[in-house]
């Protein structure tokens, strides 16, 4: 079975228990009680990409998809958010669900922490616009200075498709089928995601803790 065949068949594991890659109806997301108990697998992964704040006091969950439009509509005013506070940490999910090219994406985006290029190569994929093929997604890596031979060669990793696995493991626990989903302290934000406030949300997170 290829690598992509086992992340379809965990696709299809999660339509088969109420939700999809798509953006049908699906069942509630958990409630904070169950986020907190997944707190090692969401905050304390060291697999899983950090952007903003490492030592921040609210932590921002991203579960994405690099072929998918809503991920990178939202993902600027997130952006936006962290740099205007400079106490917010994202735990980037890499969370392939859509298509092949996702999965490469995913498997080349986590291959480029090892260069120390993660944060450039993932808002560089997020801004692509047009098809994304294997072509574009190694010319993009080109583009931001990853090794490209060496990209490839790390892609193979068990590690990341293991990082892979835990993350979709995860958000079945949490009853997230599909992108993009966020978590913002121990909430999981819901409705659409063009209608998220997200300075709103961490303040909120903030009050929360305190």
């Amino acid at each position: 079975m290829t690598a992509w065949n086992r992340i379809a068949g965990l696709v299809l594991a999660c339509a088969l228990t109420g939700g999809s890659a798509t953006r049908a109806a699906e069942p509630a997301p958990a409630g904070d009680a169950v986020v907190a108990q997944k707190a090692g697998g969401l905050w304390g992964d060291p697999a899983s990409p950090v952007l903003g704040n490492p030592r921040g006091d609210v932590t921002v969950v991203v579960f994405f998809d690099y072929t998918c439009v809503y991920c990178k509509a939202a993902e600027p005013r997130l952006m936006e958010a962290a740099r205007a506070d400079k106490r917010v940490r994202i735990i980037m999910k890499e969370f392939p669900i859509l298509t092949p090219a996702s999965f490469t994406a995913t498997k080349a985006a986590l291959a480029s922490v090892k260069q120390g290029k993660y944060a450039p190569f993932h808002l560089a994929l997020m801004n692509y616009r047009g098809l994304l093929d294997d072509t574009a997604i190694f010319d993009t890596a080109k583009s931001v200075g990853l090794d490209v031979p060496r990209l490839r060669k790390d892609m193979a990793s068990t590690a990341i498709l293991e990082e892979i696995i835990a993350n979709f493991n995860l958000a079945r626990g949490l009853r997230l089928f599909q992108t993009p989903a966020f978590i913002v302290g121990t909430h999981i934000l819901t409705g659409p995601s063009a209608e998220i406030d997200f300075p709103r949300a961490i303040a909120a997170a903030r009050g929360r803790k305190s």
